[in-house]
């Protein structure tokens, strides 16, 4: 399973399923990150953590841990 986490800098992916559940899963999803939404990694923080996304058309700095229950294609 890849999931957003292990996406570089520069690419696009897309979410196939959120694996979070209760308050992550529903905070995650109030951010546009909902299934079938494509997603581009912009940059990541000098020490990795967070990383700066491009989705639906605005800018969102997601942890790195909120990330590994994002999985894509």
């Amino acid at each position: 399973m890849k999931t957003l986490k292990d996406v570089k800098v520069g690419q696009t992916a897309r979410v196939v399923r959120l694996h979070g559940e209760g308050a992550v899963k529903r905070r995650i999803m109030d951010m546009g990150i909902t299934k079938g939404v494509e997603v581009f990694v912009r940059k990541v923080a000098p020490l990795g953590d967070p990383m700066e996304l491009a989705v639906r058309g605005y800018e969102l700095s997601l942890r790195k841990a909120d990330a590994e229950i994002i999985e894509i294609e």
